[in-house]
């Protein structure tokens, strides 16, 4: 049952891959070159904030809500 399930799942993904590549407009180089930006700022801020959750030691927890500040403030000018 669980195979059928992860199947169906998996089926899924692809459908909704294939939607999202048919429907994207075309983006100039500035256009594609922000929106690589903003993704990997937003990955990096996710790892971060993941990160945080986990941190114990008030020193690298501060560190890290810093960074995230910094992100955040990157995140704000695009």
């Amino acid at each position: 049952m669980a195979r059928g399930f992860d199947s169906k799942f998996v089926e899924a993904q692809q459908e909704e891959a294939s939607r999202a590549k048919t429907v994207r407009p075309a983006l100039t180089p500035e256009q594609r070159e922000r929106a690589a930006r903003r993704q990997a700022l937003e990955l990096s801020r996710a790892r971060m904030a993941a990160d945080l959750a986990r941190a114990t030691v008030p020193a690298h927890r501060r560190m890290l809500e810093e960074a995230i500040r910094a992100l955040d403030e990157q995140l704000a000018l695009l």
